[in-house]
């Protein structure tokens, strides 16, 4: 009788330890059977180092692979040509689609369709894989095991498993090992006490050792680490009375519900990391926190010189903070005033960066150092940044620039050209 579910796989690696047990010696290829989750048949392994700084062994022949990840590890493997092993994904916001309507006060409407996560437009059939855990609910271990993966590489720091301090994130790992099944764990930047873009970096590496493919991963990783560079560069030194304040909004509707205008980024997120120690200007907000609700006075009070909109409960485009009914009463913000506001791209599921952070970089630079950056078109930036990370062509660059909703920066933004 075929078993199943988890009783079933954790009696079929008890036996396949059994015959381990009574065929030691008999080859010199590594055997399957230990909690690594080794098949029954003879299989190589590689041992890979995970953010944990614990060894994993894995078959150098992967063919099937569980994903608990909100796009990063999705995209890697996207990069490396290896997505098509994906047999089953851990966050729901990479399965769909998205749309987000507004009106101005003067009843005009805004529509943004099909926005997306960058790798879901790159491969539509990733919607229809199974779901084996979504944002704030445990992992469903019976349909995880009966996918039969060769390897399980989960994000931590993702909306899907929050923190490692979080005893449910540690005990989804210990079950999953349990099963039999090899867990390669990364580390987001939210697990760590001071935020920093290295440990992405690191991520994208370990992803590539999984894979055997080191040399492809750290040209990614390289790629987008000169990218933030380049701004650091352009930046670095600006005495501090010549740096602008800059403020991440977000224009979330559930603040407004609660009574306030929306929420900010205090000093101790990647935001704060990203506009203080790559781009050199200065964060409005000296509070901590990671979505501070802030009221309509709290927003006057702090008066950025510059506004970038987060994706808080959705997306926002700058021409919602100008022009929407809801926003009238901080019309008189300088940054409303001068038109300096932006927006980040729409990022599903944002609670850790992924291989599109330094759009997140460049656009923050743009808004704060308009002069600095003029030789820079943000639109075609981001064309070559498509094309570099994914090797796509123009066409789907643009696509990608539209399924992020930042075409705004084309046909809207003052700051932008």
């Amino acid at each position: 009788m075929p078993v199943s579910g988890r009783r079933g796989r954790v009696t079929v690696v008890l036996c396949l330890a059994f015959m381990l047990v009574l065929s030691a010696g008999c080859t010199g290829t590594e055997q399957s059977g230990d909690a690594s989750g080794l098949s029954g048949d003879e299989t190589e392994y590689r041992t890979i180092v995970d953010s944990r700084g614990v060894e994993v062994q894995v078959p150098t022949e992967i063919s099937r692979v569980v994903t608990v990840s909100d796009g990063l590890i999705e995209s890697v493997m996207t990069v490396l040509g290896e997505e098509k092993k994906i047999v089953g994904v851990g966050s729901s916001c990479i399965q769909r689609n998205f749309n987000y309507t507004f009106q101005t006060s003067d009843g005009e409407t805004y529509e943004y369709k099909d926005g997306m996560n960058p790798v879901t437009y790159l491969n539509s059939w990733i919607m229809d894989l199974p779901l084996v855990g979504k944002s704030g609910t445990a992992i469903n271990y019976e349909t995880l095991a009966g996918l039969d993966p060769d390897v399980v590489i989960l994000r931590a720091g993702s909306c899907t498993l929050r923190s490692m301090k979080d005893e449910g994130v540690q005990k989804t790992i210990w079950t999953i090992e349990d099963l039999g099944i090899p867990v390669v764990v990364l580390k987001a930047h939210p697990c760590y006490d001071d935020p920093d873009l290295s440990t992405i970096s690191d991520e994208i590496r370990i992803i590539g050792e999984v894979f055997g493919k080191e040399e492809r991963a750290g040209e990614l990783a390289d790629y987008l680490e000169s990218q933030t560079s380049l701004v650091f560069e352009r930046t670095i030194g600006i005495p501090e009375d010549e740096k602008p304040d800059v403020l991440v909004f977000g224009a979330s509707p559930s603040s407004r519900k609660n009574g306030g205008a929306g929420n900010v980024k205090g000093i101790d997120t990647i935001e704060s990391y990203f506009i203080e120690e790559i781009v050199h200007a200065k964060n409005a907000s000296q509070e901590p926190g990671n979505s501070v609700v802030v009221s309509a006075e709290h927003l006057l009070a702090l008066d950025p010189d510059v506004i970038v909109l987060g994706t808080s409960s959705g997306y926002h485009p700058p021409e919602e903070l100008y022009s929407a009914p809801y926003y009238q009463n901080v019309a008189e913000l300088s940054a409303v005033k001068n038109l300096r506001v932006s927006s980040f791209p729409w990022e599903p599921c944002n609670c850790a960066k992924r291989l599109e952070y330094p759009i997140d970089v460049m656009v923050i630079a743009k808004a704060a150092y308009p002069d600095r950056f003029a030789d820079i078109d943000l639109g075609e930036w981001l064309l070559d940044f498509y094309k570099n990370v994914y090797g796509v062509d123009d066409e789907t660059a643009e696509a990608l620039r539209s399924a992020q909703w930042m075409d705004w920066c084309v046909e809207t933004c003052p700051t932008c050209g």
